[in-house]
């Protein structure tokens, strides 16, 4: 039998029958305990697995890497914070950290400000329904595929070859010269051309989250303020906006997350060519090309501290909502 279908077998019938078990045999040993310690003791017998993933996946690896990142490449002594200064005095790495920053920033902005500004402008439309799913689209699309499409439509050739891109077939209609995009001598400006195909997939995200906030808002504000002369200007600055801020920090803690681990858009479309790299794509380049983990796994401690603080900043956020509440 192909060991294939062995897998698939073993794990489609395999582990919905242990996940049977283990409940089977929680249910059994809570029925031998006591009535009074029974109450405690059911809901971390139910979370055990989860927090044994947990433990195993994600807490071991972590701790791993942290004592990884203080090894040489070959992890045979311990080298202190050599491989954290050169991750910070390394040429590469502060384009890396550059080019991060701009992501977050202009992934963010975009994301966001365009989810929130179509959120708002097809909420009153008839065809609401149709828009959305258009827009959400591209979501569905792997990052793989989304940047194969955008690698065609930035595709450039050299006069007088023809230009099969669309952009530079649409310059070409209009008179104007081809531009070699994500190969301009600006680098910056690169990465923003790929950040633009992130933001092409991740506006939906953010619009459909957005937009089920916006109609959780009650219509009865709305319209005594209107009857008190408050302008739509007014209307969206002093009571949606106010009612939008939880989920708009959710929304922007989302993408902030993901414009940190951005890494498939740039190694498919420049492979970290024209000073496009950024930190998670240092990382994999670090492992995998250079064949040092000690200075893969600092980057990783890098990345993981960057994220840290906006998750605590979003966990104090909801714990002064549920005070509120």
């Amino acid at each position: 039998m192909d060991q294939r279908l062995v897998t698939a077998i073993i794990v489609v019938l395999g582990v919905p029958a242990v996940l049977v078990g283990y409940i089977w045999l929680t249910e059994r040993l809570l029925e031998r305990i006591g009535q009074r310690a029974r109450p405690r003791l059911r809901p971390w017998l139910w979370v055990a697995p989860a927090l044994a993933f947990l433990i195993v996946f994600l807490v071991y690896p972590t701790i791993g890497s942290l004592i990884r990142s203080f090894q040489n490449a070959a992890g045979t002594k311990l080298v202190g914070l050599d491989n954290y200064t050169w991750f910070f005095t390394n040429d590469a790495s502060l384009i890396a950290l550059k080019n991060s920053l701009i992501w977050l920033v202009v992934l963010t902005g975009l994301t966001v400000g365009l989810g929130l500004l179509i959120a708002l402008l097809v909420d009153r439309v008839r065809y609401e329904t149709v828009a959305k799913s258009v827009i959400f689209v591209p979501l569905a699309i792997s990052m793989v595929a989304a940047s194969v499409i955008w690698k065609f439509m930035y595709d450039y050739a050299t006069p007088p070859d023809p230009q099969v891109g669309t952009l530079n077939a649409a310059l070409g209609s209009a008179g104007i010269a081809p531009v070699a995009w994500i190969q301009i001598s600006d680098f910056s400006f690169n990465s923003i051309l790929l950040v633009i195909v992130m933001a092409w997939m991740w506006t939906g995200f953010c619009m459909v989250i957005i937009s089920a906030a916006l109609k959780g808002i009650n219509p009865e504000l709305l319209e005594a303020a209107r009857v008190d002369g408050a302008n739509e200007r007014q209307l969206f600055r002093g009571i949606t906006l106010p009612l939008l801020a939880p989920t708009l920090a959710v929304v922007i803690t989302t993408m902030v997350i993901t414009a940190l681990k951005a890494f498939d858009i740039v190694y498919v479309m420049t492979s970290g060519h024209f000073d496009t790299q950024v930190v998670a794509f240092q990382l994999i380049n670090e492992l995998y090309n250079f064949g040092n983990p000690g200075r893969a796994s600092a980057i990783g401690i890098v990345l993981l501290l960057a994220i840290i603080p906006v998750m605590a900043l979003n966990i104090r956020r909801f714990r002064a909502q549920e005070a509120i509440r």
